[in-house]
């Protein structure tokens, strides 16, 4: 991977963009694939589209979303403590005394607080703590005082940048899903400086908005441009690691490929194409099986108008949605590879219907 694509990612990673605040990380994607795109807009929504071949008559939509999980401030109490709601789906147990950044008037430094273990009871000891146990505590000393830089709707993030691991892993919060963001940035990137790409394929690579909460941006997004096609790329749960059961979900595992999702709510067609794209590109991939719908963009993709033909890839990644999720980086430079390779497998004829 480029150094200075690494860098890229770092600066992903450091943007603050929970669902509904994802305008830094918006401009971010704007500004890095502003340079590759033949065309960059920003829809009523947020959702961040750039274009290959704008004028083609046949089009592809590529959907990383934007967006990450977070907090939302609602309320401060008399001796500045703030208090919290959580913005999509969280591990509350692995929030505890985590440090976090606060989005307000200015961003500020907060540590997520809990009444000492020194002052349980049996009961607490053994029950899951709740947001509703939980505050924030920035050092003020007064409502006044904590209001001065902080406000309520302030959202608030989680205080974990990037870092290298041993070998090619890294560990940062938030891949899910600024790796999927920094994928579609890099296909932009190689479609533009590679080519391969069929003249009348357009390839509209979104940065979307609102996944965490029920990927309205991948909706409305959807609906405007009306793909052919479209590929969701977004994370999925690792189960290589100690007591975690294959039999449970399938083996999925760092450092062997994307995962290629195949089950009801992906196209078959295009699940072929991505397999004989992957074999004669010698890139790794992983099968991965799903009988329900998926908890992902493609979920509402697959659905739009009168139907896209769909498919999933998924980006092996432990401790999803904690502070700590861990990433194999050749699997991200895999899954831009196979997004490259299916895109230019794409024909002007290419018939999507599955049977």
């Amino acid at each position: 991977m480029r150094d200075e694509s690494v860098a890229y990612l770092e600066s992903l990673i450091a943007t603050p963009s929970p669902s509904g605040f994802e305008g830094a990380i918006a401009k971010l994607y704007r500004d890095y694939v502003g340079a590759f795109a033949d065309e960059v807009s920003t829809d009523v929504m947020g959702n961040v589209t750039a274009v290959a071949n704008p004028q083609a008559s046949r089009r592809i939509m590529y959907a990383g979303h934007m967006d990450e999980i977070g907090f939302i401030v609602h309320y401060i109490d008399e001796d500045g403590f703030l208090f919290f709601n959580s913005i999509g789906g969280t591990d509350v147990a692995t929030e505890i005394g985590q440090r976090v950044w606060v989005h307000g008037n200015e961003r500020v430094l907060g540590v997520v607080g809990r009444k000492a273990i020194q002052t349980f009871r049996l009961s607490d000891s053994t029950q899951t703590p709740t947001l509703k146990d939980l505050w924030i505590d920035i050092g003020a000393t007064s409502r006044e005082e904590a209001e001065a830089v902080v406000r309520l709707g302030s959202p608030v993030t989680l205080e974990a940048g990037f870092t290298r691991l041993l070998g090619d892993r890294a560990v940062a919060r938030a891949f899910d899903n600024k790796a999927g963001l920094f994928i579609g940035s890099e296909v932009v990137r190689r479609l533009q400086e590679e080519g391969g790409l069929h003249a009348d394929v357009g390839v509209y690579v979104l940065g979307t908005v609102q996944e965490e909460i029920g990927s309205r941006g991948a909706q409305t997004a959807a609906f405007n441009l009306a793909p052919h096609s479209a590929l969701a790329v977004d994370m999925g749960v690792a189960m290589a690691y100690p007591l975690a059961k294959p039999e449970d979900q399938g083996r999925f595992d760092l450092g062997r490929g994307p995962g290629i999702l195949q089950g009801p709510n992906t196209n078959s067609v295009v699940l072929d194409m991505l397999k004989d794209a992957a074999d004669r590109e010698n890139i790794p991939y992983q099968l991965q099986a799903y009988g329900d719908k998926s908890p992902t963009d493609a979920r509402l993709l697959q659905t739009n108008r009168g139907g896209v033909a769909t498919g999933l890839l998924s980006v092996p990644l432990r401790y999803m949605h904690t502070p700590s999720e861990i990433l194999c980086l050749n699997d991200v430079d895999a899954t831009i590879d196979l997004v490259c390779a299916f895109c230019r497998s794409v024909l002007p004829e290419t018939d999507f219907t599955p049977w």
